[in-house]
């Protein structure tokens, strides 16, 4: 494939966000060396490496089945629930294995909060759909302190005034964007590190995502979070950093504005641009 002029590409500059490039006083949160992946025989993942810095948004883009779902099932160790997979390398999380024999599973997964593709709150109370991690994981206990940190992660996405009256009524009955959000505060409860995203706003209209976005952004104060989409303007609106991946192997990582402007491997130049994909 021939490497096209930056005058072919799609002017991203008016949608990259306020805070486009990496952070260089940021460190290394999650650490990814060599990893790979198999379901069964299908090689989902290889050789990826990949830092993930602490209070940035890590955007993964890329074709549908290239892998970047899985990535993130590797970092919370989800895919142990899938029969018939196995993973080669290291993931480091704060410098320590997330896969080392003596590390507690449930324990780590309590570390990576999971906000899925279309809005899945349980069907509970709004309330009870904040406080159940928190409490399965003993976050909280009692009566008063689980009501502070239902208060506390409502206000953190932005819901509280819209739901405090409405507390005890299921969170199915909620529209899809403040639906979305709850599963955010519900990912928040148990206080984790970091904050995985599978394309959160692909089921959300407009306005709902431009809500989502906003509070993106203000997680990422913190929280590293890594999402997941394919809305190319919005990768470029929400993230610092972008790794880009073609048939699972990651074919490029970079500021956004480097990806988006000045991309320099021509799978990510015509992915953006809509070449393919």
């Amino acid at each position: 494939m021939s490497v096209m002029s930056t005058t072919d590409l799609v002017d991203f500059a008016v949608h990259l966000g306020p805070f486009p490039q990496h952070i260089a006083g940021n460190g290394v949160k999650i650490d990814i060396s060599n990893l790979n992946f198999w379901y069964g025989e299908t090689h989902a993942l290889k050789n990826i490496n990949l830092k993930i810095f602490e209070r940035e948004v890590t955007a993964l883009i890329g074709p549908s089945g290239c892998g970047k779902t899985t990535l993130l099932r590797c970092l919370n160790r989800s895919h142990e629930f899938v029969p018939g997979t196995r993973l080669s390398g290291q993931i480091l999380l704060d410098h320590e294995d997330i896969y080392a024999t003596d590390l507690d599973p449930p324990e780590l997964r309590r570390r990576f909060g999971w906000v899925a593709q279309k809005p899945n709150p349980f069907p509970w109370s709004v309330h009870y759909n904040v406080a159940y991690g928190a409490k399965l994981h003993g976050v909280v206990e009692g009566r008063a302190e689980t009501d502070a940190l239902v208060e506390k992660c409502l206000r953190q996405v932005g819901l509280w005034d819209e739901v405090k009256d409405r507390l005890n009524e299921p969170g199915t009955d909620l529209s899809g964007g403040q639906q979305q959000r709850l599963c955010v505060a519900r990912a928040l409860a148990t206080n984790p590190d970091v904050i995985l995203m599978d394309e959160p706003a692909s089921a959300l209209d407009p306005l709902a995502t431009a809500t989502l976005e906003d509070l993106i952004d203000q997680l990422r104060g913190n929280y590293t979070i890594v999402i997941i989409t394919h809305n190319m303007q919005q990768a470029a609106r929400v993230s610092q950093r972008v790794a880009v991946f073609h048939l699972g192997e990651m074919v490029e990582y970079g500021d956004a504005e480097t990806i988006f402007i000045r991309p320099r491997h021509p799978l990510t130049q015509a992915y953006i641009t809509g070449r393919f994909g």
